[in-house]
C-alpha cells in the first residue's frame, strides 16, 4: 500500500479497534448490563479499507493483463522464411534457429543471422552499435573465399545480420543464428524494460487530483482543528470514563481522515486509466493495434487526416484490367463486351501514328481471354520474361493452391501473366534466365529492375514502374506485338500518344505500370559506375536508351465504407487529405469517388509543392485535398506545414520513408498489412486492415476517452464537493461531534465514487453524436462551462435536500434519531447513484440516456450499488450504525434520488452566459490568491532515484555480449582469418589462465559464431532445417583480456 492517507486510517482503525476491545471485554461496566460493541465499528473500518484496496487491486492486475496482452499482440508480426526448403510466412515469435529469412527493404530484424544471398542489402545498425553508417552485407561464402584468398580488405566484410537493424535497401535472405532473448537485441530489452509513462491525461488529471486533495486535506485538517477545540473545551466537564474519551478523540481523528480519504481523487488516475484500457481492447477488435496510448486521446482532437490511397481509400485488391502494348495500336481489356476494332477518332486519346500524313488509325482491342493467341510469341515470350524475373514475389502453397506472396501491384501483374501467357512457377521460368543484378523498388526512382542472363549468353535488363519515368527513357519501342518483336526509334508524336493514353487510364482511377527493357553484349558493361564498396552495377547508369513494351492499367476500387467515413470526418470538422504516388489524374479520378475533392479543393503534384517557400505552402496547405506523385518527404513537409498552423495531424504510411511524416505528426497510422516494420515501429497506432474507415473509428473512440474521463470527474467532484462539507457542517453543529455519515459509510461513498464509477462511466462507446461536434483546441480547459454548472448546480441540490433533512427533518418527520441518519445517508447514496445517469452527458445536450443500452457494465454498476445500498441498511446495522427503514422512508430516498435527474435537466436549461456572468467575479479572486510552488529538483536528487545498479550493470552486460559487433565494425574481421587458417592457436590463446573453459552459458565468446558458420552453412543448403545451436564455453575473462591487446595492437 503506497496511499499513506489510507496507512493512517488503518493504523487509526486499529488502535480504534483495541480501544474498543478493551471497553467491551476488558474495562468494568457498572450497572450496565447492555451489549457493548465497541469493537464493531474498528472492525468495520478495517474491513471497509481492505475491500477497497482489494478492489483497486484487481483493477489493476485487470488493467496490466490487458495492457500485456496488447504489448504482445503489437509485438507479433508475419515474417517471410524458408524452413524445410519451403517458403512460410511464420509469426516472429515462432522462428527457429537453423530458418532461412527473407530480408526486404524497410524490414526490422527480429533475430540474429548469417548473410547467405541478396541483392543490395544495406541495413542501419546504429539501434546496436551506435554507427550512423549504412552497412552493407556480403554473403558469407564471399567472406570465407576472401578470407581465404585474402583478395578484400576485411574491413570491407560484413556476413552478420544483427537483431534490431533496418533494412534500408535490397533483398536478400540470411540464416537465422540466435533468437528471442538469446539474440543481441533481445538481450537490450529484456535488460531495459520499463513501463510506459503517463498519457497527457492522466498528467492533467494529476494535476488536478493533487489541487483536488489538498482542498480535501485543508477540510479534513481543519475539522479536527474545529473538534479538538470543541472536545477540550468541554473535556473538564465530561463525566466519561478515559477510555470513553479516548475513543471520542479517536472518532474526531477517524473522521477527520476519511474525509481526506474521501476528498482525495485517486479514482481520477484509474478512471483514465480504464477508459484506455476498455478502448484499446475496443479498438483492437475494430483493426486498431494501439501502440502508444496518448495516441487514443490525441487522436480524439485530430483536425487533419492525411492518407495514403493505396489500400487505405481503396481495396489494394488489384486486377489488371486493361492495358496497351506497344505504341498504342494495340490493346486488351477486361471482358468481351469491350473487345472491338475502332477508329480513333474521338475521346481524349485520339492521336495519329507518326509517318502516316495524320491519317486515321485503327486500333485492336482484344478481350484478355484471346490476349495470348492475338500477338505473337515470341513477344509473348518477353512480356511474360519481363513480369516473371522482374519481382520480389514468390510462390507458396495455401489451401492446396500456388499462390503469389508480394506486393499487391506485383502480384497483380504475375496473375495477369499466368491468365494470359501460362507463366510457369517463377523458379522454373528463371532455371533458363538468372538473374544477374536486381534493383528493387525504390521510391525516389519509382522504378524496379533485373539484370538477366539469356540463353546466347547475352545479358537483359528489364524495368517497370511508373509509364511517365520509363517513357522518359525509352528511345525505341515494339512497333507491332502481333509480329515478331521489332523495335523502332520512338517518334516525339507516339510518345505524346502514350502520354494521353497513360492519362486515359488514369482518369478511368486505373493505376498505371510501364514495361520495358534494355539489352546488353556483356555484363557488367563497360563504363557503368559501380556502387561504393561493390561490385553491383549503379541503377541510374544503365536506366537509359530503353525500348518500350507497353502500360497496363490495373484496377483497384474504393474501399465500400470509405466515403461515408470521409463524410463523417467532414460531419466532425475534420478534413481529409490524399496523399499519394499515383499520376494526378489517377489521384484526382480516386478522390472524386471518396469524396475528398471539394468544389474549391486543390490538386498538386509532390515535385511542384516541394519547390514552394514556407510562406507559399502555409497558404495553399489548408485548401490543397490530393498530392500526387508525392515522395515521403513530401508528406513529411506536408505534415510540418499543417501542424505550423495549429492542426492536429494524423498521418498514414506504409514504407521505410514514411518514418519521418509518422513521427512528426501528432498520430502516425502505419499498415498491418502492407506496412513495412520499420513503418509500424514508427507509428503510434497500427491499421490491422489497413481501412480508412478504421481511422474514423478510432478518432471515435479517442473522442470517447476523453468524454469517459469528463463524466467522471463531472461526477466525482459533485460527490467530494457533498461530502466534505455535509460531513464538516454536521460534524460541526452536532453536540456530540459526530457526523451524519460516520467512517465506514464514507468509505462505501468512497468506493462507489471510485471504483463502481469508474467501471461505469470510462466504458462508454462512442456514439453518433459525438462525431457531430468540432475537435476540442490543444489549450481546452479540462472541465467546460456544462460540466461546471452541473457540479456545483448538483452540489447545491444535494446539499440543500440532506441538511434539511438532517437539520429540520427531525422536526416535521419524527423519525428516532438511528433512523434519521440512516434516512440521510441513503438519500445521499441514491442521489449519486441516479446523479451517474445525469453524468453521461459534458454538454447541455438533454438526452442522457443515449447509447445507455450499448453498455451492459454500466447498468451492472448501477444495481451492484443500489443492491449493495439496501444490504447494507437491512443487514449492516451494527458495522454501517445503520438502522432499518420502513417503506415511506424508502420511498423518499428514491424520489429525492430521482429528481436529481430533471434538477439536470433544469441545470443544462440555465443559459451558460448568464453562469459565467456569476462565477467570473469568483475566479478573479481565487486567482490573486498567491499559490505555493513545489521546488524543482535538481538532477543530482533525481539521479539519487536510479539507484547504484540495476541498468548499469544490466548494460555492462550487454557491452559483452556485444563484444564481437566491435570487432566487426572495427575492422577485426580479419581475426576470423586466423581462426580459420590457424584454429589450434586460436584455442590456445583462448583458453584461461587455468587452462581450462567456463561452462556459463553467459559468458559464451561470440567468436563461436565464426567458427561454425561453414558448418551452419552448409547445413542449410543440404536440408534448411532447424538446428540447435551449440552452447559456447569461452570465458569471458579472457576475452576481455584479448579485446584489450587488440586494442593495444589498433
Amino acid at each position: 500500500m503506497k496511499d499513506k492517507v489510507l496507512i493512517l486510517l488503518s493504523v487509526a482503525a486499529v488502535i480504534s479497534l483495541a480501544l474498543g476491545l478493551y471497553q467491551t471485554f476488558g474495562a468494568t461496566h457498572h450497572g450496565d448490563d447492555t451489549a457493548k460493541l465497541e469493537w464493531v465499528e474498528g472492525v468495520a473500518i478495517i474491513v471497509a479499507i481492505t475491500i477497497v484496496v482489494v478492489v483497486g487491486s484487481l483493477n489493476d492486475w485487470q488493467k496490466e493483463r490487458q495492457f500485456r496482452k496488447l504489448n504482445q499482440k503489437k509485438e507479433d508480426r508475419i515474417v517471410k522464411v524458408i524452413r524445410s526448403g519451403k517458403p512460410a510466412n511464420l509469426s516472429v515469435h515462432d522462428i527457429l534457429v537453423g530458418d532461412v529469412m527473407l530480408l526486404e527493404q524497410g524490414d526490422i530484424i527480429p533475430v540474429d543471422g548469417v548473410f547467405i544471398d541478396g541483392h543490395n542489402v544495406s541495413c542501419d545498425e546504429s539501434s546496436a552499435t551506435g554507427e550512423s553508417d549504412l552497412i552493407k552485407k556480403v554473403p558469407a561464402d564471399a567472406v570465407m573465399k576472401a578470407l581465404h584468398e585474402e583478395e578484400v580488405n576485411p574491413k570491407k566484410l560484413d556476413p552478420f545480420i544483427i537483431s534490431g537493424a533496418r533494412v534500408l535497401d535490397g533483398v536478400g535472405t540470411f540464416l537465422v543464428t540466435a533468437v528471442g532473448q538469446n539474440s543481441s537485441h533481445g538481450k537490450t530489452m529484456m535488460s531495459l524494460r520499463d513501463d510506459p509513462g503517463m498519457t497527457p491525461l492522466q498528467l492533467k488529471l494529476n494535476i488536478l487530483a493533487g489541487y483536488i486533495a489538498k482542498l480535501g486535506s485543508g477540510a479534513g485538517l481543519l475539522l479536527l482543528g474545529v473538534l479538538t477545540i470543541e472536545f477540550l473545551a468541554h473535556l473538564p466537564n465530561n463525566s466519561d470514563s478515559p477510555e470513553e474519551k479516548g475513543q471520542r478523540f479517536l472518532q474526531i481523528l477517524i473522521t477527520s481522515i476519511t474525509i481526506i480519504v474521501v476528498a482525495v481523487p485517486e479514482g481520477l488516475p484509474l478512471a483514465v486509466t480504464l477508459a484506455l484500457a476498455y478502448a484499446t481492447k475496443r479498438m483492437t477488435k475494430e483493426n486498431n493495434l494501439v501502440r502508444h496510448l496518448q495516441s487514443c486521446e490525441t487522436m480524439g482532437n485530430a483536425t487533419v487526416i492525411c492518407s495514403d490511397k493505396t489500400g487505405t481509400l481503396t481495396e489494394n485488391v488489384m486486377t489488371v484490367v486493361a492495358g496497351t502494348l506497344g505504341t498504342g495500336k494495340f490493346r486488351f481489356v477486361a471482358s468481351d463486351d469491350q473487345s472491338s476494332e475502332t477508329s480513333q477518332e474521338d475521346g481524349e486519346s485520339d492521336v495519329h501514328a507518326a509517318g502516316d500524313d495524320k491519317k486515321s488509325q485503327t486500333t485492336t482491342e482484344v478481350p484478355m481471354s484471346k490476349l495470348s493467341s492475338a500477338i505473337d510469341a515470341a513477344f509473348r515470350d518477353l512480356v511474360k520474361q519481363s513480369v516473371a524475373m522482374n519481382t520480389t514475389a514468390f510462390e507458396t502453397e495455401e489451401n492446396g493452391k500456388q499462390v503469389f506472396v508480394g506486393t499487391k501491384t506485383e502480384t497483380a501483374l504475375l496473375d495477369w501473366a499466368r491468365r494470359c501467357f501460362a507463366l510457369q512457377q517463377i523458379a522454373i521460368e528463371r532455371e533458363n534466365c538468372p538473374v544477374q543484378q536486381l534493383f528493387p523498388f525504390n521510391s525516389k526512382r519509382k522504378a524496379m529492375g533485373a539484370v538477366v542472363r539469356l540463353p546466347n549468353n547475352k545479358f537483359r535488363f528489364f524495368v517497370k514502374g511508373a509509364p511517365e519515368i520509363l517513357l522518359g527513357q525509352c528511345t525505341s519501342a515494339v512497333s507491332d506485338p502481333t509480329k515478331s518483336p521489332m523495335t523502332a526509334s520512338m517518334a516525339s508524336d507516339q510518345q505524346e500518344h502514350i502520354r494521353q493514353i497513360i492519362t486515359d487510364y488514369a482518369r478511368r482511377s486505373l493505376r498505371t505500370i510501364a514495361l520495358g527493357y534494355r539489352d546488353f553484349e556483356q555484363w557488367p558493361p563497360e563504363n557503368a559506375r559501380k556502387e561504393e564498396g561493390s561490385q553491383n552495377i549503379e541503377f541510374s547508369s544503365i536506366f537509359k536508351n530503353l525500348t518500350w513494351l507497353g502500360v497496363v492499367g490495373i484496377q483497384d476500387p474504393v474501399r465500400a465504407g470509405v466515403p461515408k467515413a470521409v463524410e463523417d470526418c467532414r460531419t466532425a470538422s475534420v478534413s481529409v487529405k490524399m496523399v499519394t504516388g499515383d499520376n494526378v489524374e489517377t489521384a484526382r479520378a480516386i478522390a472524386k469517388d471518396c469524396g475528398i475533392l471539394t468544389e474549391k479543393g486543390k490538386v498538386m503534384e509532390g515535385i511542384e509543392f516541394r519547390r514552394m517557400d514556407d510562406r507559399e505552402r502555409v497558404n495553399i496547405v489548408r485548401d490543397l485535398c490530393v498530392l500526387a506523385r508525392s515522395s515521403p518527404e513530401d508528406k513529411r513537409i506536408l505534415v510540418k506545414a499543417l501542424r505550423s498552423l495549429g492542426e492536429v495531424v494524423a498521418v498514414t504510411g506504409d514504407g521505410t520513408n514514411d518514418a519521418p511524416a509518422l513521427k512528426s505528426a501528432d498520430v502516425g497510422f502505419s499498415m498491418g498489412i502492407t506496412g513495412t516494420e520499420v513503418a509500424k515501429e514508427a507509428s503510434d497506432i497500427i491499421l490491422m486492415d489497413d481501412n480508412f474507415s478504421s481511422i474514423v473509428k478510432a478518432m471515435a473512440w479517442g473522442r470517447a476517452i476523453n468524454d469517459a474521463v469528463k463524466k467522471f470527474l463531472q461526477f466525482q467532484i459533485t460527490v467530494n464537493i457533498t461530502a466534505v462539507v455535509l460531513t464538516f457542517v454536521t460534524a460541526v453543529g452536532s453536540e456530540t461531534q459526530e457526523p451524519v455519515l460516520n467512517a465506514v459509510q464514507l468509505l462505501w461513498v468512497n468506493l462507489i465514487m471510485d471504483t463502481f464509477a469508474a467501471l461505469a462511466l470510462a466504458t462508454d462507446p462512442p456514439t453518433e453524436s459525438m462525431l457531430h461536434r468540432k475537435p476540442e483546441a490543444k489549450t481546452a480547459a479540462l472541465i467546460n462551462t456544462p460540466m461546471w454548472k452541473m457540479i456545483i448546480g448538483q452540489s447545491i441540490y444535494q446539499l440543500i435536500v440532506t441538511l434539511i433533512l438532517h437539520f429540520v427533518g427531525p422536526s416535521f418527520l419524527n423519525y428516532p434519531s438511528g433512523q434519521q441518519k440512516t434516512l440521510v445517508f441513503n438519500v445521499f447514496v441514491f442521489m449519486q447513484i441516479f446523479k451517474l445517469i445525469n453524468s453521461r452527458r459534458i454538454d447541455n445536450n438533454l438526452n442522457i440516456f443515449e447509447g445507455i443500452t450499448k453498455n451492459k457494465l454500466f447498468a451492472l454498476m448501477m444495481s451492484i450499488m443500489a443492491g449493495g445500498q439496501v444490504l447494507i441498511v437491512f443487514v449492516g446495522g451494527a458495522a454501517f450504525k445503520v438502522e432499518k427503514l420502513n417503506g415511506p422512508q424508502w420511498g423518499i430516498s428514491i424520489v429525492l434520488g430521482i429528481i436529481s435527474i430533471p434538477v439536470g435537466v433544469l441545470i443544462r436549461l440555465f443559459p451558460d452566459s448568464w453562469f459565467v456572468a456569476i462565477v467570473s467575479p469568483l475566479v478573479w479572486v481565487w486567482s490573486k490568491i498567491p499559490k505555493w510552488k513545489r521546488k524543482k529538483k535538481t538532477d543530482e536528487e533525481d539521479s539519487e532515484h536510479l539507484g547504484a545498479g540495476g541498468v548499469k550493470d544490466a548494460l555492462l552486460e550487454i557491452r559483452d555480449d556485444l563484444a564481437f559487433l566491435k570487432r566487426i565494425k572495427g575492422g577485426r574481421i580479419s581475426q576470423i582469418s586466423e581462426v580459420i587458417m590457424k584454429p589450434r592457436e586460436y584455442r590456445e590463446r583462448t583458453r584461461s589462465r587455468s587452462g581450462s573453459r567456463s561452462s556459463s552459458r553467459h559468458n559464451a565468446s561470440p567468436m563461436k559464431a565464426a567458427l561454425g558458420m561453414p558448418g551452419i552453412l552448409a547445413a542449410s543448403v543440404g536440408g534448411l532445417s532447424p538446428v540447435e545451436r551449440p552452447v559456447s564455453h569461452d570465458s569471458r575473462n579472457t576475452d576481455g583480456e584479448r579485446d584489450q591487446e587488440e586494442s593495444r595492437k589498433d
